[in-house]
């Protein structure tokens, strides 16, 4: 709407014709894979076909085909291209498997078609994985990739491990009572809880990050509004929306010093805090809504799971 109403104000970037030529074809070549991905991830947990366990799994290694596709398609030695058919070769193994486990029941003692099918793409599938880790670790993307989630893996299991530390403790002290007491005793009942739940959320969100609030913050308020007969979908939602706008809001958003650091250094933080205002303006104006019309976060949620 700015760029619509203010032209000057977002301007045409200068591309050089010669240097970017994207066709539809080429759109589609670059996004089908990550949407498909996607799509399957989660579409296999909303769906039932999954769990969160396996559908990362996926996830995982069709990431893992996509990388490696894509650096031996950057390659310019003769073998490459036999790589490349390697993996999608194994991605669509990992398709087919994932139709055969659903729609029949490929055990070892029962040896029927579908069974063999399911050892062929197996096989299929195993060595296109070990083609893409093989041609990842050679290009050294795999290791630094690893390396970071080892890091941010370590990073969360021990705020949780911190975090059912303090639960445990403030259990222990009475604390849970404390803040059950005060949550029902506040004025406007219900909403007052609401209301105090989401600006305190707020607040912290300029401070902590979302993994700490989830883990220490959620497990001692959630419970207790739920007993408050407050719908758990509507919750959560309400709880993902106002962390987001937390994020958002200056000077202490979190998403703006990720800003920061990716703009050039011409452009001034206050420029950043500025353009960040409608978009804040924007995420209250849903909050609202949502607090309004619970519908909005529960009918498809309702659609797909019933009630």
């Amino acid at each position: 709407g700015v760029a619509w109403r203010y032209p000057e104000k977002a301007p045409t970037p200068d591309y050089d014709e010669d240097d970017i030529n994207l066709t539809w074809r080429n759109i589609a070549i670059a996004l089908a894979p990550p949407i498909l991905l996607i799509v399957s991830v989660l579409g296999s947990i909303l769906g039932g076909i999954a769990t969160p366990t396996e559908a990362a799994a996926v996830g995982a290694i069709g990431t893992l085909l996509l990388a490696g596709a894509k650096l031996a398609s950057l390659q310019s030695h003769a073998q490459s291209r036999y790589v490349v058919r390697i993996i999608w070769a194994g991605a669509v193994a990992l398709v087919a498997l994932i139709i055969l486990t659903t729609n029949t029941d490929p055990r070892l003692d029962m040896l029927t078609p579908a069974t063999i099918a399911a050892i062929i793409c197996t096989g299929v599938l195993l060595l296109a994985i070990l083609v893409a880790i093989i041609t990842t670790f050679r290009d050294d993307v795999l290791r630094p990739a690893m390396r970071t989630t080892m890091h941010t893996t370590s990073m969360v299991f021990m705020i949780l491990i911190g975090a059912a530390l303090f639960s445990l403790v403030f259990r222990g002290l009475g604390g849970d009572d404390t803040i059950e007491a005060l949550l029902h005793n506040l004025p406007g009942g219900v909403w007052g809880a609401i209301a105090i739940t989401m600006l305190i959320m707020f607040l912290l969100g300029f401070f902590l990050d979302f993994i700490e609030i989830t883990f220490v913050i959620v497990p001692l308020v959630a419970p207790i509004l739920l007993t408050m007969g407050v719908d758990p979908v509507w919750l959560g939602v309400m709880m993902a929306v106002n962390l987001q706008t937390s994020f958002l809001t200056p000077p202490f958003g979190f998403a703006l010093f990720y800003l920061r650091g990716v703009t050039p250094p011409s452009v001034p933080t206050s420029a950043i805090y500025r353009g960040a205002i409608p978009f804040v303006i924007i995420q209250l104006l849903m909050l609202v809504l949502l607090a309004f019309i619970p519908e909005l976060a529960t009918w498809l949620p309702e659609q797909i799971f019933g009630d």
